[in-house]
């Protein structure tokens, strides 16, 4: 892990979009968002179990209130 990705934790991002935005946010919706800022994941982590599974999309909202919470923790 580089040290951008150890300053905050999801439980972190997760509290910070909440009191600051009043939604909740999960896991998987950061790990996507994560992803598209290129910000390394570990292997297999936000893979689904089988193949012809879907996965929910982060909301643009949402996804905006998580970039938010890279830059308040520096991840970004």
């Amino acid at each position: 892990m580089t040290a951008s990705e150890t300053k905050a934790t999801y439980s972190n991002i997760k509290q910070y979009v909440f009191d600051k935005y009043g939604f909740k946010v999960s896991s998987l919706y950061i790990a996507q968002v994560k992803e598209k800022c290129g910000i390394k994941e570990r292997e297999n982590y936000n893979k689904p179990k089988n193949g012809d599974s879907k996965q929910p999309i982060c909301p643009t909202e949402k996804e905006e209130a998580i970039k938010d919470a890279f830059r308040y923790f520096q991840m970004i």
